[in-house]
């Protein structure tokens, strides 16, 4: 049996063998999760993926980690959709994918090839508003605007809901045609949070769009 009783081990020595242990360990994560967000392929699968977006034919080479909001931001540049709490918790990341809003940080880009996405860029553009862009300025529904991207896309496929008769939580009849009323909009709008706590000019703008009184 070797000894080993002449070896000493400092309190310094010690600390530097836990940091690199820690380091090494970290590393590959870091590096996958970079790669994961920016599409680069060091030993990652990827994959070809088709969207339409904005009315726009993309064809995309992504690590197939890669969410829709990443593609969307990092790949295509519309930075338009923002990146919040990046768990499905906040909201601003809203998209209108094939008609029905979506959390684009919670999917992934390959899982909607050949899909339509709609980000905010593609409703409206300064001097062409959308009439929910143009309903939330005239309401002042936003403060720093953070969220807004998200909150408009969310309000525009909350009034489509409506209009095709999907119920919420809050409708008393489900078998009923849910109306446009201020308790169904504050029901489903409840999954886009703004910080700065416009959401009664947000209910007023989108009340207008849908043809009732604000």
């Amino acid at each position: 049996m070797e000894d080993f009783s002449d070896i000493r081990i400092t309190r310094r020595d010690l600390l530097k063998v836990g940091a690199a242990s820690a380091t090494g360990v970290a590393l590959p994560a870091v590096a996958n999760a970079q790669d994961a967000a920016s599409g680069t392929t060091h030993g990652a699968v990827t994959a070809n993926v088709s969207l339409e977006v904005n009315g726009k034919p993309q064809q995309l080479l992504l690590d197939t980690r890669t969410t829709l909001l990443d593609a969307l931001r990092e790949h295509l540049r519309l930075t338009g959709t923002k990146k919040g709490c990046d768990h499905g918790q906040c909201g601003a990341c809203t998209v209108i994918v094939d008609g029905r809003r979506m959390n684009s940080c919670l999917t992934l880009a390959v899982m909607h090839d050949g899909s339509k996405v709609t980000t905010i860029e593609g409703l409206g553009v300064p001097g062409q508003l959308h009439p929910m862009q143009a309903a939330f300025v005239r309401h002042d529904g936003y403060q720093c605007g953070y969220c807004t991207p998200g909150q408009i896309c969310s309000a525009v496929a909350v009034l489509g809901e409506i209009r095709d008769g999907i119920p919420s939580h809050v409708s008393a009849d489900l078998r009923a045609r849910p109306q446009a009323t201020a308790e169904e909009i504050r029901e489903r709008m409840s999954g886009n949070i703004c910080r700065c706590g416009a959401y009664s000019n947000i209910v007023e703008a989108i009340t207008e769009v849908a043809g009732r009184k604000a």
